[in-house]
């Protein structure tokens, strides 16, 4: 699970060859959940509504780079990072 970014407490991820829609993993203290790229909506596990509120914000100003590293993550190869929130 290549990590592409961390801010705040929270690590973002993706999983190699994982599953559409595209998406990422969020990892948050004891919080897990699964967020959408396009669009950026909670897909699957939950976050706190302010933690939710700040991924969905950072996944809509970087929603190009995360589509750019969807395919490379489902052929398993290298990521880019992506900037953290500001």
């Amino acid at each position: 699970m290549p990590e592409i970014s961390r801010f705040l407490g929270m690590v973002i991820a993706m999983f190699y060859n994982d599953h559409a829609p595209p998406h990422f993993h969020v990892r948050y203290g004891e919080y897990k959940a699964a967020v959408g790229i396009d669009p950026a909506v909670l897909l699957e596990g939950s976050l706190p509504p302010r933690a939710l509120g700040l991924v969905v914000e950072w996944a809509t100003l970087h929603r190009a780079d995360l589509l750019a590293d969807w395919e490379p993550a489902r052929k398993r190869q290298p990521l880019l990072a992506v900037a953290p929130l500001e």
